[in-house]
């Protein structure tokens, strides 16, 4: 249940009783502490305090019935301490109204609840990963979003080229994602510049993490001091700090260079494969995933923003040999100039065949629900539901998990509705798989 349901039912203060705040244990130090160090002071003066409060309740007893005494004293005094403890800890954060009272306490109880959540490794890129990222943040603190760093399109290709940077765009969305959506930075972050001479196309987030990467050396530190800024739940890391490119041999033998230039090519892709082909991973992302309890491939494009992780050997091995529980999510729809055609069992070997590793995901999480009424457009533009092929899925030892994933709300692009993996439904789905497993339950 959400504390904000909670508080409904009961007193917003009293919510500071809830439990899980470890706030409760402080509060019952703090009165055993008053308590003895009023009776020590007595004791030093000789007040005798213990007598004289015992001398003072039998002559009160004799007018009132013990009980009726006793109870009042303990509620008005509890009351008391509790109102003067809560008005303490509200001016030492300077919290002076009730709606930033609520927020304080909200913070507090998720912080503490989400610190204590299972260690999560999320490996991909694009909307899919930052998308995800903002259901799994619900649950956990303990986040790592490794993102792909081969993109050259757009306002990271510009940055890319000109500046020598590692393209920002990919991490700038999973930074904004595992914030808080409502905060203005995150929004400031994710702000597009538009009709602007020498800035149209570029985001404000592209830019700030590009100046940072200037000023602290490399773009480690400007995400970490970034996500400061944010203050995210988790982290996110790039892949590797080196200047990966992706390459891709096509069905006819044909080399297509370019993250974005791959899906226009029109031709199957054959492999796929980085220049230069021994990017080295950032130490902390070993580290991530060898510590993980749950790895998450996907979702996200197969070829440009999944599959570019597992083509760093150290991260294709370190996802292989982890005894986290792995799962890979994959998308609703198949992607015109990357998984024309593919079912889902094609997805997962291409990761398999990428990576060449077997054991790098336990399951496959797909959806099972897609309105009739959406198909057309996406007929139109050359693609179609992902196919459930079980049996074959079944051959290679990969539990499947069907489920529905789409968000109930629709978005418009220009012309049709399209849909979206639903952050809540993802997330939810994901951790419940999860805990069964961390039960041993099928």
């Amino acid at each position: 249940m959400k504390l904000s349901k909670l508080l409904f039912k009961i007193p917003k203060d009293a919510g500071w009783l809830l439990p899980g705040l470890e706030v409760k244990r402080w509060f019952i130090l703090l009165i055993t502490g008053a308590v003895l160090a009023s009776i020590g002071f007595c004791i030093i003066y000789n007040l005798k305090p213990i007598y004289s409060l015992i001398k003072m309740i039998m002559k009160i007893t004799q007018m009132l019935p013990s009980e009726i005494i006793g109870w009042a004293l303990v509620v008005v005094g509890t009351v008391f301490f509790f109102i003067g403890w809560l008005k303490t800890n509200y001016s030492i954060l300077d919290v002076n109204n009730e709606r930033n009272r609520h927020a304080v306490l909200e913070d507090l109880y998720r912080r503490r609840k989400l610190n204590r959540g299972p260690k999560i490794v999320a490996i991909g890129g694009g909307t899919g990963l930052s998308t995800m990222l903002k259901g799994i943040k619900k649950i956990t603190n303990n986040i790592t979003a490794v993102v792909t760093v081969g993109d050259d399109g757009g306002s990271s290709g510009k940055l890319r080229e000109e500046l020598g940077v590692l393209p920002p765009g990919d991490i700038r969305s999973c930074i904004a994602a595992l914030a808080d959506d409502e905060d203005l930075v995150a929004k400031l972050f994710q702000f597009r510049f538009k009709e602007c001479s020498g800035l149209t196309g570029h985001s404000f987030g592209n830019l700030f993490l590009t100046a940072m990467c200037a000023i602290t050396g490399d773009m480690v530190r400007a995400v970490k001091e970034s996500s400061k800024v944010l203050s995210i739940r988790g982290r996110v890391l790039p892949s590797t700090l080196d200047d990966m490119r992706l390459v891709a041999e096509m069905d006819d033998g044909t080399i297509i260079k370019g993250e974005s230039n791959i899906p226009e090519s029109g031709k199957k892709i054959k492999r796929l494969f980085s220049e230069p082909d021994n990017c080295k991973a950032l130490e902390d992302v070993i580290w991530a995933i060898n510590d993980a309890d749950l790895i998450i491939l996907g979702p996200g494009s197969l070829y440009t923003s999944v599959i570019p992780n597992l083509l760093i050997k150290s991260i294709a091995k370190a996802v292989n040999d982890s005894k986290a529980k792995k799962i890979y999510v994959c998308n609703i729809m198949t992607q015109p100039g990357e998984t024309d055609g593919f079912k889902v069992s094609d997805h997962l070997k291409a990761l398999i065949s990428h990576a060449k590793y077997e054991k790098i995901m336990d399951a496959v999480l797909v959806n099972n629900d897609l309105p009739q009424e959406l198909l057309a457009p996406y007929k139109d533009a050359g693609s179609e539901p992902v196919e459930v092929d079980r049996a074959e899925i079944a051959k290679m030892g990969i539990e499947v998990v069907q489920k529905n994933l789409i968000e109930d709300k629709r978005y418009e692009d220009g012309h049709s509705s399209f849909v979206r993996h639903s952050p809540g439904r993802l997330a939810r789905v994901i951790y419940y798989w999860y805990r069964k497993k961390e039960k041993g339950l099928r």
